[in-house]
């Protein structure tokens, strides 16, 4: 038997479950840091054919790629969204559950004026 890298081990996650992919990158924008974002998507490259193919796929260039999936990286918004495509995922905002304090006052107040305006 012989022992595999976690980096190994993840690729193989990732491939044999798009679904588990999309969650683990969910839950690392959610309680991560940047960094483990740009581990998860080299891991994911990997397992979606390697960085190169994800570029051409991407319509990025390969070494530029490289350069943004390191440590070091920090992908634009539009390179970030072309390389989740290409894994057959999107980026998606979700709103965060209300906090009591100043955002509920803001929201009964902007409730009441709603309701409150005269018909036009």
């Amino acid at each position: 038997m012989r022992d595999t890298s976690h980096e190994e081990s993840m690729t193989e996650l990732f491939s044999a479950d798009p679904n588990f992919a999309a969650e683990y990158l969910d839950n690392i924008l959610e309680v991560g840091e940047p960094t483990d974002l740009l581990i998860a998507l080299r891991q994911m490259a990997a397992a979606f054919g390697g960085v190169a193919k994800v570029a051409s796929k991407a319509k990025l260039n390969p070494t530029q790629l490289y350069r943004t999936l390191s440590a070091q990286g920090n992908p634009e918004v539009r390179s970030l969204s072309a390389v989740l495509r290409t894994m057959g995922m999107r980026l998606s905002i979700k709103r965060l559950p209300l906090k009591r304090g100043k955002s509920d006052a803001r929201l009964a107040v902007a409730t009441r004026s709603k309701r409150h305006r005269a018909p036009t």
